[in-house]
């Protein structure tokens, strides 16, 4: 199983304030398209909520306790293992997408991570858990916008090399 995390935050680590994403920085959505076309995005019920819809050309898991239905094609399951299961089933890329607990919980489990700063300090009650030692920085690009992002790219390091 291949698990990659994506996620945005601002320089003191904020990922989101309630509901909302705290900033609007131009270009970083179609980045994050362009990372998860065609996968399976994994997310919590708030996460989807905020979201308000399946996002086109990808496969939607949503993470809920309450056994609420969604709209089809929409998968909802009542845990992380079971979603990840059923994830797994759908041969395609697995995405996990937020929100903050769940990016707490997989963050051990993640081969790669796909991070966007967002160079701004943001308001919020949502936070991005602190990056792992083991995980290695092989990608980084400057976005100048609204406001300038870098896109930065890990992966897990090979176990002799930990």
């Amino acid at each position: 199983m291949n698990i990659s995390l994506v996620a945005a935050r601002s320089e003191n680590g904020v990922i989101g304030n309630g509901n909302e994403i705290p900033w609007s920085a131009k270009g970083e959505q179609k980045l994050f398209k362009e990372i998860t076309m065609g996968g399976v995005l994994v997310m919590g019920r708030k996460t989807y909520e905020s979201i308000g819809r399946p996002l086109p050309g990808r496969k939607t898991i949503v993470i809920s306790r309450s056994a609420q239905e969604l709209p089809s094609p929409i998968k909802v399951c009542n845990d992380l293992s079971i979603a990840l299961e059923c994830a797994v089933q759908l041969k395609r890329p697995i995405f996990v997408v937020g929100g903050g607990q769940l990016y707490s919980q997989t963050i051990a489990l993640a081969d790669s991570l796909h991070l966007t700063q967002i160079h701004c300090y943001a308001n919020g009650d949502i936070f991005f858990p602190e990056i792992p030692d083991y995980m290695t920085l092989k990608k980084q690009c400057y976005y100048e916008s609204n406001i300038n992002y870098t896109y930065e790219y890990y992966e897990r390091a090979e176990k002799n090399e930990i």
